[in-house]
């Protein structure tokens, strides 16, 4: 919502860099352009407003200003934590600590590297698992090839079995060949 532009819908305006509704990154100096806006004039088929309360009236609006809510999360820069519950810091030649580090985080650590190592052991299993079936399946695979290999089937029921030595007959029937 750009204000000025006194319109409920959206309205296609050229806009330079600086004005409101417009950034102008990665575009020449002074460049211009056409962008869509929507009007500052409120109207039912918007569902949700970000308004900020500028100056307090004399009654208070029920359940907007009557009650106050704390935040649900408090900042993780230290600095800004004590900045925000109002400890001053006393100088000293310790370096400067980044994050804040209470038990809760250290907490959640432990319980995020530890549903990575059930995980890691989970995929394991399941692999080793996988690939003790693809070798026996392989395995199985191979021995029918070489027993193919062995046997081999004549036309007239005649089998022969091969080795490298050289050839025994099977068959009783093998004696009219």
């Amino acid at each position: 919502m750009k204000q000025g532009v006194l319109t409920p819908g959206r309205v296609r305006l050229l806009l330079h860099h600086g004005t409101p509704c417009f950034r102008g990154f990665g575009r020449r100096t002074g460049e211009e352009r056409r962008k869509s806006v929507r009007g500052c004039i409120v109207n039912q088929d918007l569902s949700a407003l970000n308004l900020i309360i500028v100056k307090k009236g004399e009654n208070d609006l029920p359940g907007l200003t009557d009650t106050e809510k704390l935040r649900m999360r408090g900042p993780k820069r230290l600095q800004k934590s004590l900045l925000y519950n109002q400890v001053c810091k006393k100088a000293s030649k310790a370096p400067k600590i980044q994050r804040l580090v209470t038990p809760l985080t250290l907490q959640r650590k432990r319980a995020r590297i530890a549903d990575k190592k059930k995980r890691v052991a989970k995929d394991a299993a399941e692999y080793q698992k996988l690939l003790a079936s693809r070798l026996k399946e392989q395995r199985e695979c191979r021995s029918e090839s070489l027993a193919k290999k062995r046997t081999l089937k004549l036309p007239n029921g005649v089998r022969f079995q091969g080795s490298a030595i050289g050839f025994r007959l099977d068959d009783s029937d093998a004696l009219s060949l």
